[in-house]
């Protein structure tokens, strides 16, 4: 396989390496780096990308509760709440005082509103189930919402802290995607479509004075060599999950500080179970054993990561290590496929979308599989088509490389409409088990047994949980060191 290298010239080098340290005492403006662009548009209600999260979530958008860089759970738009103790209903105490910026105001009807639109006929939440599972919502009085759910879910608080919880003003709501309209310290002030997006500080935000950040723009750079070439050059002040490709010349540059972030993601090789012959696990089962996932790594984040064998990550609650079930083993994976009655060549489609971890990483996975006799035809897409065709639509695809970065997704295996087409009732009874279990421990079990009945139900090929590299201007404060989701709180952020 060919490597590739991504490196900037000596001249290059030697002219950012001139450049002065341009952070100054009242600096209030930031340039950041992202690699995808946010489709369809800025309503993190309505589309699944983690780029519109990154952009809006806790500047233009915020959630009843807010999830911290360590995954903790704080007060945001909910001053504080109280949960009964069957897990089942939440009384969340709204904080008064707070207007949209439009000017109306927030209460208990517009977070009625929300999740009853996110869960509406016409609603494309990709958590809809979440809200769908809501058995009421009730304004009790104008700072007083009592939710009650159907069912126990002690993940309840988090999943009211993610981007697709988002409180939307009912007048504005269907315009979010180009015009957001929240209760954040910022709004909407330029989309250069392909290019950047600004967002400016919002003088009736509550605490308005204590935003050092007045006006931060978002910079799209997907290719690699370029990202490195922005950050070098000062082009960015920072690049949160930039290429680590550039890792050892961000750190030989005194100029920057580069933090490596943990995370929950899972960076996978997705199978659409509903096709044949994917549709039968002894194939699956020998493409995840296909795989060297250490070279899938090296290729993919240059050596950061750590592998996995199934849909969690070795920091949650209740990790256990399904590596060895589906271990790498090109000859017991060509017993395999010839066990299934596969005929080889056999030739499937590989679907990558832009970031860099999936191209890279694709180029391992087809050599990978070409041991084994599968050929792939690879398909290199933009990330709109990949959401439209891929995710969503008819799932056009036969193998896919993606990251899911939400930290508690597994309900993603009972939905039988999702993209990779896995429907197993003993999966769904297992899980509703998970969430209704009376303690810690229980709990912890069954998200063991369910690890382990993914694992060997070959349902994906996991690949590993990625460790992103963020690089700034070493005056800049307040990024996050792990990332439990995607966002960019540009409000943390202040220069010295």
């Amino acid at each position: 396989m060919k490597r590739r290298h991504f490196a900037l010239s000596l001249p290059t080098l030697a002219a950012a390496a001139q450049l002065p340290a341009f952070a100054q005492s009242g600096k209030n403006t930031v340039v950041l780096g992202m690699t995808l662009e946010p489709v369809p548009g800025l309503d993190p209600t309505a589309g699944a990308a983690s780029a519109i999260a990154e952009v809006v979530q806790d500047n233009i958008f915020e959630t009843l509760t807010k999830i911290n860089a360590d995954g903790s759970i704080t007060p945001m738009l909910a001053e504080r709440w109280e949960v009964s103790p069957d897990l089942r209903t939440t009384t969340f105490y709204l904080r008064k005082g707070v207007t949209f910026s439009n000017g109306e105001p927030f209460n208990a009807a517009a977070v009625k509103f929300s999740f009853e639109r996110a869960t509406g006929e016409k609603s494309t939440n990709k958590d809809k189930r979440t809200f769908a599972a809501m058995d009421s919502v009730s304004a009790v009085d104008e700072h007083t919402v009592v939710i009650i759910n159907k069912e126990p879910d002690p993940d309840f608080l988090f999943y009211m802290g993610q981007a697709t919880a988002s409180i939307v003003e009912p007048k504005s709501a269907d315009g979010n995607n180009a015009k957001p309209t929240g209760t954040g310290p910022y709004v909407l002030d330029n989309w250069a479509k392909g290019s950047s997006i600004t967002l400016k500080a919002w003088p009736g935000f509550r605490n308005a004075s204590a935003i050092k950040i007045k006006r931060a723009t978002f910079r799209i750079i997907t290719d690699p060599a370029a990202q490195v070439a922005a950050v070098l050059s000062g082009d960015v002040d920072a690049f949160p999950r930039v290429t680590p490709r550039g890792l050892a010349q961000f750190k030989r540059d005194p100029r920057l500080q580069t933090l490596i972030c943990g995370s929950r993601a899972k960076t996978v090789l997705a199978i659409n179970n509903a096709k044949k012959p994917l549709n039968d696990v002894r194939v699956r089962r020998a493409i995840s054993m296909a795989i060297d996932r250490k070279a899938v790594i090296q290729g993919a984040g240059d050596g950061l990561g750590v592998p996995i064998g199934s849909h969690y990550v070795p920091s949650a609650p209740g990790y256990v290590d399904t590596t060895g079930i589906n271990p790498y083993d090109p000859e017991k994976a060509r017993a395999l496929l010839k066990e299934a009655g596969v005929t080889t060549p056999l030739e499937l489609s590989l679907v990558l979308p832009p970031p860099p971890y999936a191209r890279q990483g694709g180029e391992v996975i087809v050599s990978e599989l070409a041991k084994i006799g599968i050929v792939c035809k690879v398909q290199n897409v933009e990330w709109a088509q990949w959401l439209a065709n891929t995710y969503g639509g008819a799932h056009n695809y036969d193998l896919t490389i993606v990251s899911h970065v939400e930290p508690f997704d597994l309900s993603n295996f009972t939905k039988p409409g999702y993209y990779w087409g896995y429907d197993n009732p003993k999966f769904n009874e297992l899980f509703t088990r998970i969430k209704t279990a009376p303690s810690t421990a229980e709990r912890n079990k069954l998200l063991g047994e369910a690890q382990t009945m993914l694992a060997k139900d070959a349902v994906l090929a996991w690949l590993y949980t990625p460790q992103w590299v963020t690089v700034a201007n070493k005056r800049l404060h307040g990024l996050w060191k792990d990332m439990p989701i995607f966002v960019n709180d540009l409000s943390a952020l202040s220069w010295t």
